[in-house]
C-alpha cells in the first residue's frame, strides 16, 4: 500500500471528498441451469440497481454415526428397564432384541459387548439367534452400569472385571443403595 502525504489546511471550510473505492471483484454464479453462469461485474463502470440473493448455506450438522452424546447417555442411564431378580428369573432365556429393549440399546450394541466381554457367554439356536440367560443379563447391566454411568473405556471396563474379582458384589451393593435411596427420597416427598 503506497504511502500518501496528507495536508491540513485549517482556514479553509472543508470540502468533503468521496472516499476511493478500490476494484472489487463480484462474481454471479447461476447454479438453477447445468452450466454455470459467471458474471464479472468489475469491468461495469456504472450499475444503476445491484438486486443480490443471499442463498443461506447448508448447516452442515456434525453427525454423529450412530453415537449417542454424553448428555444423551447420561439421561438414558436410568430409563433402563431391566426387571427385578424374581421376575427376570421365571424365564430360562431372553432374546437379544428384547434385552435390548430393557436397556433401550440397539442390537449390534450387544452383539459388540458380548464379542468384547468374556463374561457375557449367551446361547444360541439352530438359527444361530443369541438368548440371553438372567446370568447374562445380569452382567450386561454390570456392563451397562461400568460403561454408561461409570463412563469406563471398553477396556477399562475389561480391566476393572479382570482385577475386581467380586465386582458382582459391590454392583449388587450399588444397586440396592440406589434402591434404598429411592425409597427415602419416595418417602420423604410423601411427608
Amino acid at each position: 500500500m503506497p504511502l500518501n502525504q496528507i495536508a491540513f489546511d485549517f482556514d479553509a471550510a472543508p470540502v468533503e471528498k468521496e472516499p476511493e473505492m478500490e476494484p472489487v471483484v463480484v462474481t454471479a454464479v447461476n447454479t438453477m441451469e447445468p452450466s454455470a453462469t459467471i458474471i464479472d461485474l468489475t469491468e461495469v463502470e456504472e450499475i444503476s440497481e445491484v438486486s443480490v440473493a443471499i442463498i443461506p448455506k447448508k448447516t452442515n450438522k456434525k453427525t454423529t454415526r450412530g453415537r449417542m452424546s454424553l448428555k444423551d447417555m447420561e439421561a438414558g442411564v436410568d430409563l433402563i428397564e431391566v426387571p427385578e431378580d424374581e421376575v427376570l428369573f421365571e424365564k430360562m432365556y431372553y432374546p437379544i432384541g428384547t434385552v435390548a429393549e430393557m436397556f433401550k440399546v440397539n442390537q449390534s450394541l450387544v452383539r459388540f459387548w458380548e464379542n468384547e466381554f468374556d463374561i457375557l457367554k449367551p446361547k444360541k439356536n439352530g438359527k444361530g439367534d443369541r438368548l440371553f440367560r438372567p446370568e447374562d443379563v445380569k452382567n450386561l447391566k454390570l456392563i451397562y452400569h461400568l460403561l454408561r454411568e461409570r463412563k469406563y473405556t471398553i477396556e477399562g471396563a475389561k480391566e476393572f472385571l479382570k482385577n475386581n474379582k467380586k465386582a458382582d458384589e459391590k454392583f449388587a451393593m450399588i444397586e440396592s443403595l440406589k434402591k434404598l435411596k429411592g425409597f427415602l427420597n419416595e418417602l420423604k416427598a410423601n411427608l
